[in-house]
Formats: structure tokens, sequence, C-alpha cells
């Protein structure tokens, strides 16, 4: 059996993107392979968890990774339809009926879910989805916007006096922007700051300090190491996330990613995929991997994805440095 075949002997929420981001299946294919994920498998099976007051896991946001934010934020990396009925309906219902009521600071007890809260790398969150299902997060947006740090990231602990910004943050927040343009348009001050943001990790080549070159071994907020590969990633930042937004974003690489694609690379096994390499302690909704340590087809997807984009670049006559 082939990687490929492998990944395509899966549920539907990956075979329709293996067959759109590596074998280039007709248009009409891939549509209907993606309007089996509200019906079949992990889609169908998180819709199914939804509750009639809208929210998954009781709340609007948790640590335990079954909230109604984490889910939504699985339904959009299965690529979930947002057109299809299922969507609309289960995201009509957290936009009509969930509230951040005992979720956040008591002053958001009253917003909408979609209004989000306070702390930059959860309201990236809450934008990323809303933008992807078509809900109005201006509000999110305009707020993110003016919290972007000097440096050109964003930071949860600005509030405490941070300047420096966060890679955990600055993902999240980035990944909101760029989803806020792709379903709206582009705002000039977005685009502005997302690429700003975007700055800020190609300077730091994806997981090196700027001011010494050393490689950061280990995030300082959660002492999780950013060169071992997680799915979900939820509010961590990695290597291989970081170059999946640079992809999504049609960023053309330069040498500044080039040793982060080296290490993607390096991970790859005998049979040519990528292990789950670690996960993230939590409940999780549904179980969509085989487990830490085992070969992740989620992992592959996207390592392949990003050596794609990685190498698509090089054969058009970019060229790393040496």
């Amino acid at each position: 059996m082939t990687v490929i075949d492998w990944l395509l002997d899966s549920d539907p929420s990956i075979r329709w993107q293996v067959m759109r981001d590596l074998t280039d299946a007709p248009a009409e294919d891939v549509a209907a392979e993606r309007a089996r994920v509200a019906t079949e498998g992990l889609g169908s099976r998180l819709l199914a968890l939804q509750s009639a007051d809208g929210r998954w896991g009781g709340a609007a946001w948790n640590r335990g990774w079954d909230s109604t934010m984490h889910v939504l934020m699985l339904l959009r990396d299965l690529g979930l339809d947002p057109s299809s009925g299922e969507a609309r309906r289960a995201v009509g219902l957290v936009r009509d009926r969930v509230t951040w009521r005992g979720c956040g600071p008591p002053e958001c007890d009253g917003n909408t879910f979609f209004e989000g809260e306070v702390e930059p790398c959860i309201n990236g969150q809450v934008g990323a989805v809303g933008a992807y299902f078509g809900q109005d997060v201006r509000g999110i947006i305009d707020r993110l916007l003016g919290e972007q740090l000097a440096d050109g990231g964003w930071n949860c602990d600005a509030v405490n006096g941070s300047t420096r910004s966060s890679f955990n943050t600055t993902i999240c927040v980035l990944e909101a922007l760029l989803a806020y343009e792709q379903a709206d348009g582009s705002r000039p001050e977005v685009t502005e700051a997302r690429l700003r943001g975007q700055e800020y990790l190609l300077e730091r080549r994806l997981f090196r300090r700027r001011s010494t070159g050393e490689v950061i071994e280990r995030d300082r907020a959660s002492g999780t190491d950013w060169t071992r590969f997680a799915f979900p990633t939820w509010w961590h930042y990695d290597v291989l996330r970081g170059l999946e937004y640079l992809r999504s974003a049609r960023v053309t690489p330069d040498d500044r990613v080039a040793e982060a694609i080296e290490l993607v690379r390096s991970k790859r096994d005998g049979d040519g995929r990528w292990l789950l390499e670690t996960r993230y302690p939590g409940t999780m909704p549904v179980e969509i991997d085989e487990g830490e340590g085992r070969p992740s087809r989620w992992n592959t997807l996207r390592a392949l994805r990003v050596l794609r984009w990685y190498e698509r670049a090089e054969s058009s006559g970019w060229q790393a440095a040496p």
C-alpha cells in the first residue's frame, strides 16, 4: 500500500483533502467527497454531540478540548463544508444560543460566542472558525488589530506588560486574519497586520530566537517542544503548524523556511509516514488518530502538502540558500 493509498483508506475528512492537495482530483470529485464529512465518520460524530443549547461540552470554551470552540476548530480542520445544511444548522445554534457566561472574564458573560472574549489566542481561534463558517467576526478582528505588538506578533500576556510576542498567540491570530481575508475579502489594514505577523515567524526561521539564532527547544508558556508535531494543535505552536499557515497563505517560500522544511523531511519514517509525536492533555470529543507514537494520517497529510508547496516553488526556479 502506498502512502497515498493509506491516506485514502480513511475518513472522508482526510480523503477529500488528499484528493484536493495531493492527487489533483477533479473538483467535482473533491466536492462530492467533502460533502460526506457532514454525514459520515468523524464529522458526523462531532455534529451529533452538539446539545440543544448549541454547546459542545457544556461550555463556549474550556481547558479540556471538548468545548464548543474546540469542536468548531476540529470541524474546520476536517473541512466541513460551511454551506452544508448540517453546518448551517449547527453554527446557527452556536450563534443564537451560546454565550461566554462562566467561560471567561465576568465582563464577557453577556457576549455571544462570535463576539469572543479578551485573550487574543482564544479570540484568534474563535475568529478563525467564525470566518470559516461565514459568521460576523469583524469585532474580534478589529480587536486583534489593536493588540498587535511592535515586533509584529501578539501575546496574551501583553495585558500584564509583556512587550514581546508569543509564537503560540501569533499563530492563532494569523490563522484568524487569513480566514477572515479568505471569507470576506481583503481589508488593507488586515492584510498589513497579517504580513507583519508573518514576518515575525519568518525572521525567526519558524523556531529560532531572533536575538541569538539558537533553536527554541521548549516553549516557556507550556513546556512543549516546537519540533514535535501534534494534531490537533489547539493553541500550541509547532513548526509544522507554522509551515501549514504559510502554505495556506500562499507565501512564496525563501531560505528562511528551508531549515524548517528539512526538519519535516527528517521525520518521515521508512514507510513514508509521519508519527503523531505528541498530544496535549485533555478530553478529545472523538478520537481522530491511532495514538501518540503511531503513524498519523493527519500529520502525514499535512507534512506531504507542505513539502509539495515547497518543492513546487523550488521547481519553478526558487533556490534555497546552501
